[in-house]
């Protein structure tokens, strides 16, 4: 049972832990898209702005957030990683077999990601305050947002390609400026950049208008790629025939034990490209009315979501072998081959559309509260999401996917980051701290903070983070080590996990005094009275 010491909210008594009550009205009268939150007059400035600060309100329901990881799951790249599979030689039934297994896993840690958040009513980079100390925080912060940088900039990308697809069907003399080699620039045609820097204006437009336009924007967006996905199911089907449809799509075809170890590496795959969105759930969790209906959400969501979609990716991607000649693994490809300009339109839209709701979501809205967890008063909540947005350009990320090997380690390298930032917040959480949180504590640079740990800082989290990070990095970048780089996640969060237990044992960083609830030097509560 988690205790949330001293959180005010309006209409609380301080010192008391209301009941989450349920999203919320983020755009209120002034249409600012800040987090509705309660900025108390014990916050440091330096700490806290309506973004960061405990929510007023809570209201999302389980459909918000089944809303929330269809549109992660029906993107066009969940697509393409799915199909990337294939790649590694595995039959269909083994692809279908490695997603089901690898979403269990995500659900499973998305509901413990999600806890800490939704009962303080505070975003990824604040609870990481409790784990990192109130300026050490920044460093999860930063690492979370440049990587969303990255993500950002790869699925704006991939939704592109369907507006150049829809280009090329409505006006075939396009052609020439979609040729890289005639009019291209950083590996990307003239058409590309076109197609990107529209999506890129959409995506920020939306952004703009705050979260609750981005709850009903994803709201609509994984529904409608349902529709489309399965006509596009039956349209391949009926014209292959299901006698025609081979299951075996692998090239190399493993088979009996031989399977498990490849079998192995995709589920860590399918992990690792949920990581992102994984770590910092926390950002949209603390919206969700009841932990009970975020875990109903991601249940909905996660296991039963994703099994559905990812039958239809196999049997799309198996049927594509009858009907095209070849294995297509890119669902924009796909609709691209039928003879039909209306289908193509329709289809090649709402995958994009889905993309750019997942892409907002996941990657625009966690650098927005990480990078402004770094500066509450110079760098609000829209700024954080645009410098997101301006750096996403800068990577070139149409060269990060630009096949399913380049997908992989892409992945991994993210992954390795990831995974130890992952494995440090839930074992303070859950196994050092016993799931005891300190709210005021975590809005004060008082050094009589429980969160002040040695000048802002927790050694112990960030040892335990880089350890982590460089033997998890050390299996992608070091050849002799190459053969474990898909489990480049696991390994860094089970390293940052094992390290940062042992060193709270050995070193326990935290102080357990604390601070008055008006944000004085008097002690509120002792972690262990607390318990």
């Amino acid at each position: 049972m988690t205790e949330v010491l001293a959180r005010t909210t309006p209409g609380t008594a301080t010192g008391t832990a209301p009941q989450p009550t349920g999203p919320h009205d983020i755009l209120e009268a002034s249409g600012l898209p800040h987090g509705g939150g309660g900025v108390q007059p014990g916050h440091d400035p330096r700490l806290s702005n309506e973004a960061l600060a405990p929510l007023k309100k809570q209201t999302w329901t389980s459909y918000n957030f089944f809303a929330f990881w269809m549109s992660d799951v029906h993107s066009v790249g969940g697509y393409v990683t799915a199909g990337s599979l294939f790649a590694l030689g595995l039959a269909s039934w083994q692809v279908l077999i490695a997603l089901v297994v690898g979403i269990i896993i995500v659900y499973f840690f998305a509901n413990l990601v999600a806890k800490p958040s939704q009962v303080t009513g505070v975003p990824y980079p604040v609870i990481s305050r409790a784990v990192f100390g109130v300026v050490g925080a920044n460093i999860p912060a930063i690492i979370r947002g440049l990587i969303a940088v990255a993500w950002y900039g790869i699925q704006t990308y991939l939704a592109s390609a369907a507006l150049v697809v829809v280009a090329l069907k409505l006006w075939p003399s396009l052609g020439p400026i979609a040729d890289v080699n005639q009019y291209g620039f950083v590996g990307l045609s003239l058409l590309g950049w076109i197609a990107f820097g529209i999506l890129w204006v959409v995506q920020a437009l939306v952004f703009w208008r705050g979260m609750e336009a981005i709850r009903k924007f994803i709201d609509f967006c994984g529904p409608a790629v349902y529709v489309v996905m399965i006509a596009l199911a039956v349209y391949l089907v009926s014209e292959a025939g299901w006698e025609n449809i081979d299951l075996n799509l692998g090239s190399i075809a493993f088979e009996g034990w031989d399977a498990v170890p490849v079998m192995l590496g995709a589920i860590a795959l399918v992990v690792s490209y949920f990581s992102g969105p994984m770590l910092n759930f926390g950002d949209f969790s603390r919206y969700g009315k009841s932990y009970a209906a975020v875990k109903k959400g991601n249940f909905l969501g996660l296991p039963i979501n994703f099994l559905f979609f990812s039958v239809l990716t196999v049997v799309c991607a198996a049927a594509t072998v009858p009907v095209f000649g070849e294995l297509l693994t890119d669902p924009i490809q796909t609709v691209a081959r039928i003879d039909n300009v209306y289908a193509i339109v329709l289809g090649a839209a709402t995958f994009a559309t889905a993309t750019v709701g997942i892409n907002i979501v996941a990657n625009f809205v966690a650098p927005a509260f990480d990078f402004s967890n770094v500066a509450p008063q110079k760098i609000s909540w829209r700024m954080g999401g645009m410098i997101a947005a301006a750096g996403s350009v800068l990577i070139t990320p149409w060269n990060l996917y630009s096949s399913p090997e380049v997908i992989h380690y892409t992945l991994d390298t993210l992954g390795a980051f990831i995974g130890p930032l992952f494995g440090v917040l839930i074992a303070d959480y859950y196994l050092v701290r016993k799931q005891v949180v300190h709210v005021p504590d975590l809005y004060t640079m008082n050094p009589a903070g429980r969160y002040w740990y040695k000048h802002g800082f927790n050694p112990n989290a960030i040892i335990a983070t880089a350890t982590g990070a460089v033997l998890a990095a050390s299996t992608v970048f070091i050849p002799a080590l190459q053969g474990a780089a898909s489990f480049a996640w696991f390994i860094g969060c089970g390293i940052g996990l094992a390290v940062y237990v042992v060193a709270e044992k050995v070193s326990p960083q935290l102080n357990t005094t604390g601070i008055a609830p008006d944000g004085g030097d008097a002690p509120v509560v002792s972690v262990t009275a607390a318990r």
